[in-house]
This record gives C-alpha cells, structure tokens and sequence, in this order.
C-alpha cells in the first residue's frame, strides 16, 4: 500500500514571488544555485547516511516509511536505512549501539535509558497512546490486579507495559517481587499467554488488541494515566552533527500526523498490513488507542508523566545510579527545537 501525501505551495509563497517577478527582484545567481540544487535533489546535507527505525507502536514511521517521505525530501545524496524495532527495548538498544540515529520508545523507556547514560534525547512526540493493559486468557480466573500475587507474568523489561506493570501492582500494595516475571518480547508474550506459560502478560498494541479479537484474551486492568507517550528519540551526536538532517525527520513526523488525522482508514489500512492484523483489530488501535492529535513538541506534559514514572524505575532498581540519575535525565531528556520549528505558523 503507498498513498502520496498532495502538497500546496502556501499563499504567502505565490504572493511573495509575484511581487518580486512585478518589481523586478531577481535572486543572486547564488541563491538560484542553491534553487536548483533543492530542486534537483543534489542539496548538501552534514551526513550521506540515516538510520531510523518503524514500529508497529508508532503509527506515523509507518507512514513517513511507506509513503517515501524521508527520501523525497534528503534525495538522492542521502540513503535512508530502516530498521525494525520490536518493542522500546530493541530502539533503545539499536540508539545506545549507534546502529540507529533516530528510534521510537516510550516515554518511561527513554527516561530510564537515558538515566543509565545512553546520550538520547526526545525531538518529538508521536503519539499519546493507551497501548499497555493487564492482560489474561479467556478462561482465566484471574480479575484483577491483586490476583497476580504469586501468578506467573510475562512483560518486557525496558517498555512501557513491563512499568505499566509495576505501577499497577503498586496500586495493591505489591510490588515485582510478589509476583513471577517472564521477560519476555511482546510477541512472545502473547504466545506465552495463549499456551499457558504464564498466567497474565502486560501487553502492548497492536498485538493486545489481536489478543483480544483472535483468542478472547481479556484485559482486567487498563489505566490511560499509566501509559507514557511516545517519543521519538535520537543520539546527541546525530543531534549535534546532524541537525539539519534531524529537523527533516521531524518535519516529516509532523507531515504524517496531518495526514493520519485527515485518513485515520487509511492509517490503520497500513498499519493492519505491517503489522499483520485484522484491519478491525488495526482501526481500534488507531481510531480507540491512539491519541495522534497532540502536539509534537516535548515539554511539560510529558515531563509529568515522567515524574510519576521516576520514582518507580528508581524503587525497581531499574536505574544504576538510583534517584540522582534519574533526575538528572528529567532535565535533560528534552530538546524541542526540532519539533518547534516544525510546527511554526
């Protein structure tokens, strides 16, 4: 599936180049050089190469993905590598490798890297999702919460259902040690759950909501103020090296989210096909679990979900220097030039 996002040369533009043509402006020959290579493609950009990721999580990579946005607008001198990330886990571990310069997470995933001293940092915000839930198998006795005490989870370490988990337990008094942790990839948790390796799995869409249609699985603990957003997150050396490339990845984020407000059918078309699911299963988690029309510019917000989530990664023992990491990466997480520029006007 490719569908072509129609671009319009905004009003102002045409009014601009009117007057100069009616007065008799006419560019340096330098300026029309610098035209005509943008025109052509062959513009000079600080690196030949980018290396992004999609995710099934991350609705818009589909999008800039599919429909060539990266590459129209880098051209020919620029050669886009896209990797596949399987869950928060896998991005962060490609953005600490370097084998990535820009990858998808959660928000409590990145804050948790970057407060073990991965040197990312979010440019911009793809998504307010409710993606994570508790999940059981159709027949399971298991109701609530405080029924996994002493139960066999399945959760992946790192992402934003495994401290969905753990804040879910709190809210019983538990805490990760009443219960059995399976670290497990999402995919294999669902499998996990399906066979009866383990009694509840902390999901994460789209395979949560496949669970749900294809084997009746049952999520009996969902909590929107536990799901952090999604960012998009890159290395600080791609950031300080890169920038002009890194404000196209941008620019192209925001190009997406237009275009997936205005064709939500569409979007869960390409996602259902990516990811392999149900186009019903795909249109749920768009249409019912993916808040895409928020802004993309880090900043407040999310740091408040972030400093709900701190002191949870810090009592798991999840950060290496306790709570002056983490709070360190609080206030350093952010850069929001990118995403400012790219929403101006």
């Amino acid at each position: 599936m490719s569908t072509t996002i129609r671009r319009t040369v905004p009003a102002i533009i045409v009014a601009g180049a009117m007057m100069m043509l009616a007065t008799g402006c006419v560019a340096g020959e330098n300026a029309a050089a610098s035209d005509a290579e943008a025109s052509s493609g062959t513009q000079e950009w600080s690196t030949d190469t980018l290396s992004i990721d999609f995710a099934t999580y991350n609705p818009l990579s589909l999008i800039i993905k599919d429909q060539g946005l990266l590459e129209e607008a880098l051209g020919d001198s620029v050669t886009v590598e896209w990797v596949q990330s399987a869950g928060s886990n896998k991005a962060n571990e490609f953005l600490r490798a370097g084998s990535i310069d820009v990858g998808s997470t959660a928000g409590s995933a990145a804050l948790l890297a970057r407060a073990n001293g991965s040197p990312i940092q979010v440019i911009d915000i793809y998504s307010q999702p409710e993606w994570s839930a508790i999940v059981v198998g159709a027949d399971s006795d298991i109701t609530s919460v405080a029924d996994l005490k002493g139960k066999s989870v399945a959760a992946t370490a790192g992402t934003d259902p495994y401290f969905f988990l753990l804040q879910a337990l709190e809210t019983e008094g538990l805490t990760v040690d009443d219960i059995e942790v399976q670290n497990l990839q999402h995919a294999d948790g669902r499998a996990a759950l399906d066979s009866g390796s383990v009694d509840a799995w902390a999901g994460l869409d789209p395979i949560m909501a496949a669970a749900e249609v294809e084997a009746g699985d049952k999520l009996i603990y969902r909590n929107v103020d536990f799901n952090s957003y999604g960012f998009l997150n890159a290395t600080e050396e791609f950031i300080t090296d890169h920038a002009d490339v890194a404000q196209v990845v941008v620019d192209a984020y925001e190009e997406a989210r237009a275009w997936a407000l205005e064709n939500p059918d569409e979007t869960a078309a390409l996602l259902a096909e990516v990811a392999g699911i149900d186009p019903d299963v795909a249109n749920t988690v768009i249409q019912e679990r993916s808040n895409l029309d928020v802004s993309g510019v880090p900043g407040k917000a999310q740091l408040a979900v972030l400093e709900v989530i701190a002191p949870v990664l810090v009592a798991s023992g999840s950060v290496q220097g306790g709570e002056a990491d983490v709070n360190k990466a609080l206030d350093t997480i952010i850069n929001a030039t990118f995403a400012k520029k790219a929403t101006e006007g």
